[in-house]
């Protein structure tokens, strides 16, 4: 059950007194999801400053010939989508829990005229808007910029969690097969830049990878 507690706990909410964390409780809502269940739907009109309490949240297109193309995951207390809902325009994606999760939902016009006075708050909001920014020079590298080798060296240095991940949603994210992440993987293992410890990898040789992609 969502609570001043739950509130208190995510940074862009922890300097706020009890009044005010009662205020934003007010205006808010916790939504919970099973694994699969979509967030919201691309051309939807965004209405609420969604937050991820639990799971993994992943944005994502379908191409023309039906093939989903995943545009990031986000974690938890992490905001989705918020440029769309501070436009006011409708969703450029769609986005589905990964994971069995939760959001947490704040009516946006109301926390507007409450809380954007507040320095602390809006300071932080830019920050995840320009993370955003980040992210998605990211992304034009790793799908238009470079090639699939390339791709594969810049996203396994810069995501510790890349090479835990499945193959088949490591290469989904990167927009490559799983036979070519494979192929490219045990260049890399004979190669010696990275090594296979039972079913993920560890890197050896991060220069050798960076030169890739630099």
């Amino acid at each position: 059950m969502l609570s001043t507690e739950i509130l208190k706990s995510i940074g862009i909410f922890e300097h706020l007194n009890e009044r005010e964390l009662k205020l934003l409780l007010s205006i808010s809502r916790q939504r919970k999801f099973e694994e699969g269940e979509v967030l919201f739907y691309e051309k939807e009109k965004a209405k609420y400053l969604t937050l991820v309490l639990d799971g993994i949240v992943k944005i994502y297109k379908v191409d023309p010939k039906n093939n989903e193309i995943i545009l990031h995951r986000f974690v938890p207390k992490h905001f989705v989508a918020e440029m769309a809902v501070f436009e006011g325009m409708p969703y450029p994606a769609s986005a589905a829990f990964e994971t069995d999760g939760s959001v947490l939902e704040i009516d946006f016009d109301k926390f507007k005229e409450y809380f954007f006075s507040d320095p602390e708050i809006t300071l932080e909001l830019f920050k995840s808007l320009t993370q955003k920014i980040k992210h998605l020079d990211n992304v034009i590298a790793l799908t238009v910029v470079l090639d699939s080798t390339a791709r594969v060296a810049k996203y396994i240095c810069e995501n510790d969690e890349a090479l835990n991940m499945k193959h088949n949603k490591l290469a989904q994210y990167l927009h490559i097969t799983p036979e070519t992440l494979s192929r490219i993987f045990k260049k890399f293992s004979k190669l010696g830049f990275i090594e296979k410890n039972k079913s993920t990898y560890k890197i050896l040789d991060k220069k050798s990878l960076e030169i890739l992609f630099e």
